[in-house]
């Protein structure tokens, strides 16, 4: 893409990638936590939403069930968004340091961003007081894992900017009241599905109901 905008946010995108990326020494402690928090820090969005689901709370799975749902639409975007307009990651493009061994896959916009941002979005914003405390919880954390993969070298800011873009239009989307009722039937499915599969840990008190 050309013109004097996309030339701005092409700048720009370097100038917040220059300030943000590691320095090509960045040894010990906080390389360390660096790349802890760019590759597992995510797994706290499923954790999340296992939990939830686990609590027994219709609301509160209704809030995992929007939210995982909301994830798969968002990585789907995402896949579809590579697919038509690819983007160099900096480590292709040859600017930076980068200390995470990654495919050269298109970057825009960033799948952790967007699985960090649906996730901890779609549960603040939730009515279940549960969910809602679990999203605050995460949104910070999905702050952490955007600025480590930039800082590691595997994105460009940009694409988290555009992760939360897409995450704030999901958000829209699944708050519209026909998506919530369709969502609601959903969970109904999931919980039926979820009691005739693990009937035999439901009926010992393994699991709630």
């Amino acid at each position: 893409m050309t013109g004097p905008l996309f030339d701005t946010l092409r700048q720009l995108n370097l100038a917040w990638f220059s300030l943000i990326n590691a320095n090509a020494g960045l040894d010990g402690w906080q390389l360390a936590g660096a790349l802890f928090a760019a590759e597992r820090v995510i797994l706290l969005a499923p954790a999340a939403l296992v939990v939830l689901w686990l609590s027994g709370r219709r609301g509160a799975r209704q809030a995992a069930v929007e939210a995982a749902l909301a994830v798969l639409c968002g990585l789907a975007v995402s896949g579809a968004i590579g697919a038509l307009w690819f983007h160099d990651r900096p480590f292709a493009a040859g600017i930076g340091a980068c200390f995470l061994d990654h495919a050269p896959t298109s970057s825009f916009p960033s799948n952790h961003g967007t699985i960090m941002l649906v996730s901890a979005l779609m549960l603040a914003t939730s009515h279940a007081p549960l969910a809602r405390r679990w999203g605050l919880v995460l949104l910070p954390l999905a702050v952490l894992v955007a600025w480590s993969r930039v800082f590691v070298g595997v994105h460009w800011p940009m694409d988290m900017l555009g992760a939360l873009v897409l995450a704030l239009a999901l958000v829209a989307v699944f708050r519209l009241d026909r998506l919530t009722a369709l969502s609601a039937t959903a969970t109904g499915w999931v919980v039926a599905a979820y009691r005739r599969l693990l009937a035999p840990l439901i009926d010992r008190g393994w699991l709630r109901p």
